[in-house]
């Protein structure tokens, strides 16, 4: 529930951006900070937020993001400025990235097997459906009690959730477990709790933020500039440098945040990759077909929202038979046929007309690249969670939505850039105008077999042991 609210605050949001620039006096780029300050904090400080669970517990880390993000969210339905407002979102974000990792993780420690997959399964379902749903009740919520409920509507689900969550999970003891069955780990784990990182590791902490910041930051100024503008690529190399000062620290530090050997390992490198291209096409495609729907058709967001519904069903039913897939085909076989359905979407979208039938033209290419994406995050989750140790599950969680956030922000980046002037034009531009979506959809199908590929190289080999116990203690 408290990821499902994650992922609908995005969307929710972009659907009632117009109304809340109109009431509180906010030019276009004021707006762009409302969505932009949670986008950076979320994504620059899942990594540390992972890790930070892993050492100090993953309920009480998650109780403690939930808190602040269920503040953050009465505070924003609160705002009169668009200074409270940025704030409130930012701090948003800081309580999203200490709880979301954490929520894996602790998915991870509660199922077992078999029902490991399928937890994760849902897990991964909640991407596409979350972000279709958020269309719908931006829509709802915006033509109806007004642009504050898009935040408020998070404070009840927050104080269900902290409710509940102390009633139904136990804490467990920081740094606590070892592998056991087949969750070897390749012998890179903290075993017992008595290899766990002592003290604090500044520069490693502090470089592990700013390299995600610096990242998310360009790909927001290259969405919006182009990349060959110095604010897009300036803030990119500063990122690649932070890499590499990362590197440095965790190399010479005596007690390092995170051990390279791990962040090294092939099924989380691959497992990373494929969630940042499934997430990258899936929100892509919502980009793409909602300014299609609203500015070439002119369809209402509520319409819009509507139209999107079976996506998420959809979206739904590919994580669910993906869960099954994986356990009876394996992860790479289950990945590159799901990745490849995507393709196929995605060039049937590519056929996208001025005067065009959203219910023949969208529908059924939006259907089987959401369908097999819903495959795809399954995989991914999965492949990058595979032996992963009780120390280290943090930080493979906040990876993989790292991975997410990075997706989604560099989809949105490369699609805007390929499709140029289409997203300019509305709906008296020239016919000349739509031709970008379809260069820009051609380019989703590329992405999507090149992951393909990738999957069929990175991810683990064979099917996960239905017999198997946890892949780590607890």
């Amino acid at each position: 529930m408290a990821q499902f609210m994650l992922i609908v605050d995005v969307t929710v949001v972009n659907v009632a951006l117009p109304t809340i620039g109109d009431e509180l006096a906010l030019g276009a780029g004021a707006l762009t900070w409302v969505v932009t300050a949670y986008t950076l904090f979320f994504g620059s400080l899942l990594l540390l937020g992972g890790r930070v669970g892993d050492l100090l517990g993953r309920r009480r880390m998650f109780l403690a993001g939930l808190t602040v993000f269920t503040i953050a969210s009465l505070m924003s339905g609160l705002a009169d400025s668009g200074g409270m407002l940025i704030t409130a979102r930012a701090c948003q974000g800081v309580g999203a990235a200490i709880m979301s990792p954490a929520a894996m993780a602790l998915v991870m420690s509660v199922f077992h097997g078999p029902e490991r997959n399928r937890a994760l399964g849902v897990w991964a379902a909640i991407g596409g459906t979350g972000a279709a749903f958020g269309v719908l009740l931006g829509g709802v919520l915006v033509s109806g009690p007004g642009w504050e409920w898009v935040f408020y509507i998070n404070v009840p689900i927050g104080v269900v959730v902290l409710v509940a969550v102390p009633a139904l999970l136990k804490e467990q003891a920081a740094g606590h477990g070892h592998a056991s069955g087949h969750g070897h780990g390749h012998g890179h784990g903290y075993r017992h709790g008595r290899g766990a990182p002592r003290g604090v590791d500044i520069p490693g902490a502090l470089t592990m933020t700013a390299t995600p910041a610096l990242l998310i930051y360009g790909l927001v100024r290259a969405r919006d500039h182009g990349f060959g503008d110095a604010s897009a690529w300036m803030p990119l190399a500063g990122a690649l440098v932070g890499a590499a000062l990362f590197v440095c620290a965790e190399r010479s530090a005596a007690a390092p945040l995170v051990r390279l050997s791990f962040l090294a390992r092939r099924s989380l490198v691959g497992g990373f990759l494929v969630m940042l291209a499934a997430s990258g096409v899936l929100i892509s495609a919502f980009f793409l077909c909602s300014f299609w729907l609203q500015h070439v058709l002119g369809f209402s967001a509520l319409k819009t929202g509507l139209l999107f519904l079976p996506v998420a069903v959809v979206t739904s039913m590919g994580a669910h038979l993906g869960s099954q897939a994986v356990a009876r085909l394996g992860r790479r076989t289950a990945s590159g046929a799901g990745l490849v359905v995507a393709a196929v979407g995605a060039l049937l979208l590519s056929g996208l007309e001025r005067d065009g039938n959203a219910w023949t033209q969208v529908l059924p290419g939006f259907l089987l690249l959401a369908f097999g994406l819903g495959v795809g995050f399954v995989c991914a989750i999965t492949s990058a969670m595979h032996e992963v140790e009780h120390s280290d599950a943090g930080l493979a969680s906040g990876l993989v939505n790292t991975g997410h956030e990075l997706g989604a922000s560099l989809g949105i980046a490369v699609v805007a850039a390929v499709a140029g002037a289409s997203l300019e034009g509305g709906a008296g531009a020239g016919v000349r105008s739509v031709d970008g979506f379809g260069t820009a959809f051609v380019t989703c199908a590329v992405i999507s077999l090149v992951a393909a590929v990738a999957g069929l190289v990175l991810l683990p080999k064979g099917r996960p042991d239905p017999s198997a116990g946890p892949v780590f203690a607890h």
